[in-house]
């Protein structure tokens, strides 16, 4: 995938375009990027798809005077691209890879994880008091993340895509850390805000993709909720 570190601010800032105007992007517009990215859509597809939206909004009523508000309006025309992109490129002949440099340097990835402990070790630190548990939970993160540092020093070149895998499946240990801790009033005002969000776009978007959405959105206010950060490269921007 083209741009792939770089995946969502691509995105972003280029919906910010689309919009004229220079906002930050909702937690529903950051889960359903975050759909695209783990359901493979190339960003290609997720541009060309937003423009084809916002070509199908001007031309509605609703787009007389409104700006569109939400990358949700967008899904089904990133789809559409989608898989157009990848009937175009059946039968195509493969093209040559050239070797690619390597997209951040060793001491940024040290900077990265080292950051992203001390935020974890703080919140550990806070739930000591309230939910040893969690906290001791938090404590072999902490743990799991400083085992990768030494990866960083192994000679010649950096194998990128196992260290992803790695913080990936550190990544869904704490969601699913998160989501067993969590107070019913939390999940509770957590669904009652992307069902609120969801609402006016529930119709042009299937079963399946809103079910993905509330499953990202939930994950991403849990994380904000109690101060953690993602630890995937595609958050290291």
């Amino acid at each position: 995938m083209e741009n792939y570190f770089n995946y969502f601010t691509e995105i972003e800032e280029y919906f910010w375009k689309k919009r004229g105007a220079h906002l930050l992007v909702s937690p529903l517009d950051w889960a359903i990027m975050e759909t695209w990215q783990k359901a493979g859509v190339p960003l290609e597809a997720v541009l060309k798809g937003i423009d084809s939206a916002f070509e199908s909004y001007s031309r509605s009523r609703r787009g007389a005077g409104k700006p569109l508000k939400s990358l949700a309006y967008c899904t089904d025309a990133v789809l559409d691209a989608a898989t157009e992109i990848q009937e175009a490129a059946t039968g195509a002949t493969p093209k040559t890879k050239k070797p690619v440099a390597e997209p951040f340097s060793r001491d940024e990835l040290r900077t990265y994880i080292a950051r992203n402990i001390r935020q974890i070790a703080a919140e550990a630190e806070k739930q000591k008091s309230s939910n040893h548990e969690l906290a001791d939970r938090l404590t072999e993160f902490i743990s799991s993340l400083a085992s990768m540092l030494p990866l960083l020093e192994a000679p010649g070149a950096l194998d990128l895509e196992d260290l992803e895998r790695r913080l990936t499946i550190l990544d869904e240990k704490i969601q699913a850390a998160l989501t067993q801790h969590a107070t019913e009033d939390q999940m509770l005002r957590i669904r009652r805000e992307v069902d609120s969000q969801l609402t006016p776009y529930r119709r042009k978007m299937k079963a399946e993709q809103i079910a993905l959405v509330e499953r990202q959105y939930t994950q991403k206010r849990l994380l904000e909720q109690f101060r953690l950060p993602r630890l995937s490269l595609y958050y290291f921007s």
